[in-house]
């Protein structure tokens, strides 16, 4: 028999499993989506089934050792999932506890950017790096830092939440419940609303007028840019702009060698990088300019938060 994992990536919209070996290979993947269950125990149920699912497809070889998730507000401490903004069920979810009742196997859970963190450092663009930021840009803004070869967890497990540094005093409002975030300018969903506001400001032609915010995706924005559309073009300088200088306190802070940049915003390329890393260097401390590399995941093509998640559990059972 082959012992796998599986590593669970739950993101605000969609949930990604896959099946992973000890090497970091990912044999089959699936999502389901994360929204449209009333309890939690249902969408464990559901995640539970899909990994039942994927073990038979890939025939009777396979032995199911654990099971790594990487979760908005997940704390490895605890094993515990708390107040994530982006969900849809609040309070204290005890997801290692669900998890572990619903297959009898034993479960990790970290923060879903921490996951994503660990699978660059172990398989991706950072594998000789000690000192580097992942950026999720996704639903939300999720961040993984590794200070000195280690991932950095805090306390309590939840350090490295640079998706609700503020980024405006009485800004806009997040689902967190503060105004100004920084993942309310900077995530697909906060680049969604630049545009609504820059829709509103200016009176530039774009093929983005008419298109309700429910059906707007951050796909369709850099579609937009691609096709040199002033209003998308706009919305990416100032995703950057907001982006690049928060960045800069964050390098005063930590001092990475390189910030990675991951998710579906992410899939802009250049136009996200770019500004981001333009205002950024403008902001920076002196003694910091030129030297933090802004890059996109070095796990293109593959998910970095499930590999991640998968090499968690696969720490824990050693």
């Amino acid at each position: 028999m082959i012992n796998v994992v599986a590593g669970i990536d739950i993101g605000g919209t969609n949930t990604v499993i896959g099946l992973v070996n000890k090497a970091g290979d990912c044999l089959i993947e699936s999502s389901i989506s994360t929204r449209g269950f009333i309890h939690f125990e249902d969408f464990i149920e559901s995640v539970s089934n899909e990994i039942a699912k994927l073990l038979q497809k890939i025939g009777g070889n396979y032995s199911l050792q654990g099971i790594g998730i990487g979760a908005p507000n997940g704390s490895f401490n605890l094993g515990v999932i708390v107040d994530a903004p982006n969900l849809d069920w609040k309070g204290i979810l005890p997801i290692c506890k669900e998890v572990t009742k619903q297959t009898a196997l034993p479960s990790v859970v970290t923060n879903d950017a921490n996951a994503a963190a660990l699978g660059e450092m172990l398989f991706g663009g950072a594998q000789n790096m000690n000192d580097f930021i992942v950026i999720t840009l996704g639903t939300g803004l999720g961040s993984g830092i590794v200070a000195n070869g280690k991932l950095v967890i805090g306390h309590d497990g939840f350090a490295g939440e640079l998706g609700h540094l503020n980024a405006f005093i009485n800004g806009r409002i997040c689902g967190c419940g503060n105004k100004g975030c920084l993942e309310t300018y900077a995530s697909a969903t906060g680049i969604k609303r630049t545009v609504f506001m820059l829709l509103a400001e200016k009176n530039h032609p774009s093929t983005l007028r008419g298109v309700s915010y429910e059906k707007l995706s951050a796909k369709m924005i850099t579609e937009a840019a691609l096709n040199h559309d002033l209003i998308a073009l706009e919305a990416f300088e100032y995703t950057g702009k907001v982006l690049g200088a928060k960045l800069a306190d964050v390098v005063a802070t930590l001092s990475p060698e390189a910030i990675f940049f991951f998710g579906g915003l992410a899939k802009a390329g250049t136009l996200i990088i770019e500004p981001t890393k333009r205002y950024m260097e403008e902001s920076l401390f002196p003694i910091f300019r030129n030297k933090v590399k802004i890059l996109p995941s070095g796990l293109e093509g593959k998910n970095a938060a499930v590999l991640g998640a998968a090499a968690l559990i696969w720490q824990e059972l050693e």
